[in-house]
């Protein structure tokens, strides 16, 4: 491991994020993590009364936008008058020239929980989350 230099912290402010292959320079934020699902295992002679067993995974995220267009609702409105939900690709990039390298995660099947149509107040800057969840992801490129 190499040693801690604070000059090497990393900066969300070189994030970038695309989806289905557009730049979306409006996103400010991006959250996505993996929830393990575990089911609990009664065990006798322990404490707690009980173990736990890894089951699986669910990837669930949020994606923080400053409001410029309409694009992403646009699309998601259209989809929601379909009645079919496109899943799509969501890419995270985390670039600080100043890190020891670059951070690129590729999220799949990617679905948004909801819709805003609209969310705004006078004197204020707009910003939408958008939570979605995901069924894939790589780790395509890493910081060691």
């Amino acid at each position: 491991m190499k040693k801690m230099i604070p000059e090497r912290a990393i900066s969300g402010t070189h994030g970038e994020v695309w989806i289905n292959g557009e730049k979306f320079a409006e996103v400010y934020g991006l959250q996505a993590k993996v929830d393990f699902i575990k089911e609990k295992v009664p065990m006798c002679g322990v404490p707690s009364g009980q173990g736990q067993k890894y089951m699986g995974w669910e990837g669930k995220g949020t994606l923080r936008i400053t409001k410029v267009n309409s694009r992403l609702t646009r699309k998601l409105a259209q989809q929601v008058k379909r009645g079919v939900l496109e899943p799509m690709t969501i890419v995270s990039k985390l670039a600080d020239p100043s890190a020891y390298g670059a951070e690129r995660v590729v999220l799949k099947r990617c679905t948004f929980d909801d819709l805003t149509l609209a969310d705004w107040e006078s004197g204020k800057i707009v910003q939408e989350e958008k939570p979605f969840t995901f069924t894939d992801f790589d780790l395509v490129d890493y910081i060691e």
